[in-house]
C-alpha cells in the first residue's frame, strides 16, 4: 500500500447541488434549510432570487437544473391547475436532460388531476428516481397562509362545512422531502401524508383559540361565497373560481381519514394539529 504525497493527494469532487424550486415558499424554504444543515449544497429557486426560478417562464428552467443531483418540485400555483401536467413534461424532459438523478414532487392528496401531473413527471424524466409527497392541508396555513387574516381577525372563513381534515405540519413534510432526496426514507415510493387526527375547522379553529388567547372561530361558507370574497379582495377571477372549486371538493370529506405516511417514511409519529398550534403561538406567529 503506497503513501500519497501531499502534491498526489486528489480531491473528491464537490457533491452536486439540489435545486429547491419554489424555494422561499412554505415548503421550500423548510426543505432548503434541512439541505444545508445536512452540509447539501442548496438552489434555492425563486422568482427574485438568487437562482432564478419562474414556473410560468420556462426559458429559465434549464440554467436552474445543469448539473443539479436533484430536486424538489413544488408547482405553483397547484399540480391540480389548468396547465400543470404540461410544465411537468417540460420540466421532466429538462431535467432528464440535464441528468438529474433524483426528483421529489409535492402532490396533493385526493386530487385525480394532480395524478395526471405526476404520471407526465415520470413519464417525461425517463430513469429519474421520482418520490411523490400527496399532502393533506398544510397546519401552517392558518400561521404563515391564506388564513393568517382570519385567525387575526378571530374568524376563519373557509368553505369545508362540518368535513374533517388531518391537518399535517409543514415541517413533518419537510422532513419527509428532505430523506427523499437524500435516498433514504421511502425514495422512490409515493406517500399520503397527513397529521396523526382529523379535526374540523370549527375543532381547529378552538384549538387555535386555546393556543392564542384570543376569540376564533370558524364561518362556514359556499364555494360560490368564497370566490367572491377572494375577488374582493383582489384575486382575479379565474383563479378564485379555481381555488373555491379546488377547496370545495377536497374538503367534502374524503380526505378524513388518517394515514401512516410519516411514520412509514421516517419512523416517528407527525405532530398534532394542538402542538402546532402551540410552537406557533410561541414564536409569535400570531401576532398582530
Amino acid at each position: 500500500m503506497t503513501k500519497n504525497t501531499e502534491n498526489e493527494k486528489q480531491e473528491l469532487p464537490a457533491a452536486r447541488p439540489v435545486l429547491v424550486t419554489s424555494g422561499t415558499g412554505k415548503t421550500g424554504r423548510r426543505v432548503a434549510e434541512r439541505l444545508a444543515e445536512r452540509g447539501v449544497p442548496v438552489r434555492a429557486g425563486s422568482r427574485s432570487g438568487e437562482v432564478p426560478f419562474d414556473w410560468a417562464d420556462p426559458s429559465g428552467w434549464e440554467a436552474a437544473l445543469s448539473g443539479a443531483d436533484a430536486a424538489y418540485v413544488a408547482y405553483y400555483p397547484d399540480l391540480a391547475a389548468p396547465g400543470a401536467p404540461e410544465a411537468m413534461t417540460a420540466f421532466g424532459r429538462i431535467a432528464r436532460r440535464c441528468g438529474v438523478r433524483r426528483l421529489v414532487l409535492l402532490s396533493g392528496r385526493g386530487e385525480p388531476q394532480a395524478v395526471l401531473a405526476e404520471k407526465a413527471l415520470r413519464s417525461a424524466a425517463g430513469d429519474a428516481e421520482l418520490t411523490v409527497v400527496r399532502s393533506a392541508f398544510f397546519a401552517q396555513n392558518f400561521s404563515e397562509g391564506a388564513l393568517l387574516d382570519g385567525v387575526l381577525g378571530g374568524e376563519v372563513v373557509f368553505p369545508a362545512g362540518g368535513s374533517a381534515e388531518p391537518f399535517v405540519d409543514v415541517d413533518d413534510l419537510a422532513d419527509v422531502v428532505v430523506a427523499a432526496l437524500c435516498g433514504e426514507g421511502g425514495a422512490g415510493a409515493i406517500h399520503e401524508l397527513t397529521g396523526p387526527r382529523a379535526l374540523t375547522f370549527a375543532e381547529a379553529a378552538a384549538e387555535l383559540a386555546g393556543a392564542t388567547g384570543r376569540e376564533v372561530r370558524y364561518v362556514a361558507v359556499t364555494g360560490p361565497q368564497y370566490a367572491a370574497m377572494l375577488k374582493e379582495y383582489g384575486v382575479p377571477a379565474a383563479e378564485a373560481g379555481f381555488l373555491s372549486g379546488l377547496f370545495t371538493f377536497l374538503l367534502d370529506g374524503h380526505n378524513a381519514t388518517v394515514t401512516d405516511g410519516v411514520k412509514r417514511a421516517l419512523g416517528r409519529d407527525p405532530k398534532p394539529f394542538a402542538a402546532f398550534a402551540a410552537e406557533a403561538a410561541r414564536d409569535g406567529a400570531w401576532h398582530a
